[in-house]
């Protein structure tokens, strides 16, 4: 067994990374060996940061976006980290190389009147379990910033007392209060869900089968709710998460609160979100202050 595939058997069953998580990994480690097998003839254990420094501008001669070159930089960093703590490599060759600099993107988030929009559709009676499910769906992201993944693994064992339970990024638990008037949409959803299934798999959302859900099932719902109420161009499960810290930030949310509601493992990835707000911020300046300047 090579030494990438050691590394990927150490991030499956010790770190508990995720399957697409892994294969992003072993896509990255594979690229990087076979460039340096071709270009240099060397083995993984013998490269410095020469090489890894002549690999970043060969991604940049292939027009991959600096977010790309980092992510794959990235994967290469970790592996030489395991392998010097086993004592394969003295240094980590990554570690000197500089990379591009990475454009500061604010997340796309719906709009508050937009937001309303959708409330009000979903608190309108619906008479299957199709559209029930759909809507439990999008309250569920919309009150609580849930990943998808994290939608996806919910079981029936994980809501209880008004509190769901949700099972992060390397299986980190964390809990999240529901509003009462999504508990009650979901007690509802529960008992149609008994009903129309008597055999129960454990998945807390399901398909019309029964069966638990997939990514590509929870996008098609989620982009079919959002392309009737807004003009973003994003229309994915990850937009409600954004618009969920959005929303707590604007109506005066602690920042380390919604860290850890989000799930985040640090400050730096939630502060993004107060980009969003700033905008909020000059808008209400604007409008508010007498000597402000309204364009």
């Amino acid at each position: 067994m090579d030494r990438i595939e050691l590394f990927l058997e150490y991030l499956t069953f010790e770190k508990r990374f995720s399957i697409h998580t892994i294969e992003a990994y072993k896509l990255d480690l594979s690229q990087f060996q076979i460039f340096i097998h071709d270009n240099f003839e060397m083995e993984l254990n013998e490269v410095t940061h020469h090489q890894v420094r002549s690999w970043v501008v060969f991604l940049k001669e292939k027009k991959m976006s600096h977010k790309t070159i980092h992510r794959k930089i990235s994967s290469v960093k970790s592996f030489y980290k395991q392998e010097r703590r086993l004592g394969v490599v003295k240094v980590n060759p990554t570690t000197v190389v500089k990379l591009p600099k990475l454009e500061k993107r604010i997340p796309q988030f719906v709009k508050h009147s937009e937001l309303s929009t959708i409330k009000e559709s979903l608190s309108e009676e619906k008479n299957s379990f199709e559209l029930v499910r759909d809507d439990m769906i999008i309250l569920l992201l919309l009150s609580t910033g849930m990943r998808r993944s994290e939608l996806i693994g919910l079981k029936e064992a994980d809501y209880a007392n008004g509190v769901i339970k949700v099972f992060g990024k390397r299986n980190k638990e964390r809990l999240i209060p529901l509003p009462s008037s999504i508990c009650e949409s979901l007690d509802n959803y529960l008992k149609l869900k008994a009903q129309e299934f008597e055999t129960d798999k454990g998945s807390l959302l399901v398909t019309n089968r029964g069966e638990k859900l997939y990514e590509k099932f929870v996008y098609r719902v989620v982009n079919k709710y959002l392309a009737s109420v807004t003009t973003s161009k994003k229309k994915s499960p990850h937009i409600l998460r954004h618009s969920y810290a959005t929303e707590l930030l604007n109506n005066g949310a602690d920042l380390s609160a919604i860290k850890d509601l989000l799930g985040h493992s640090s400050l730096a990835a939630t502060q993004v979100y107060t980009h969003s707000s700033m905008e909020k911020i000059k808008e209400i300046y604007k409008s508010a202050h007498p000597r402000s300047i309204k364009n």
